[in-house]
């Protein structure tokens, strides 16, 4: 059996925290109700919960990289505060013109958490609010399974998708119960096969 833990790669605004756009200052930083409960149900069931977020405000000059940085770090006070604990955050500061390989739906930064974690990505999911991140789980492979939130943009977006996603949520919580469910599901297949 395997023994490398499932993963969850996450969008922060408008997954984790409200998206008032271009969020590049802490004081900005408000957890969606049950974002911290969502985490700790992860941190619980031995999955591993890692942010990937497109943060092209560093390029359109909105704000810094070392402002990014804050944001992410009074992310982790906030949830750490509610007993939740965060595997990672990795983060895109390019702009969309740019061409790079991490800005998502693209799979740089899953890759690269993944090599620095130690995680499968055949055992992943992703949940987020936008289009991209429907499209990153499907970049990523068929097993990778994705969720999409109706918080910050996912009700508009859900018009606007080319692939459906696995699951619909009304918000983080509800995804990762569902998350958490399929994963027992994953794990008794595979103690019978």
């Amino acid at each position: 059996m395997n023994s490398i833990p499932f993963s969850v790669f996450i969008d922060r605004d408008g997954t984790l925290n409200d998206d008032s756009g271009y969020v590049g200052n802490p004081s900005g930083v408000v957890l969606i109700e049950g974002a911290a409960a969502a985490i700790k149900r992860l941190n619980k069931a031995g999955v591993k919960a890692v942010v990937v977020s497109n943060q092209s405000g560093v390029a359109r000059g909105k704000f810094t990289l070392q402002d990014a940085e804050a944001v992410n770090k009074k992310l982790i006070e906030l949830l750490a505060a509610e007993g939740a604990r965060l595997d990672g955050i990795y983060f895109c500061p390019h702009h969309p013109d740019d061409g790079c390989g991490c800005r998502k739906p693209k799979t740089g930064l899953v890759v690269k958490a993944a090599k620095e974690l130690g995680l499968d990505v055949g055992r992943s999911y992703v949940v987020g609010d936008k289009a991209s991140d429907i499209e990153l789980a499907r970049n990523l492979g068929p097993s990778v399974k994705a969720a999409l939130v109706l918080t910050g943009s996912g009700e508009a977006e859900r018009g606007r998708l080319s692939f459906q996603p696995e699951f619909t949520a009304s918000d983080i919580f509800q995804a990762i119960e569902w998350l958490i469910a399929d994963v027992r599901r994953r794990k008794a297949v595979n103690r019978e096969s």
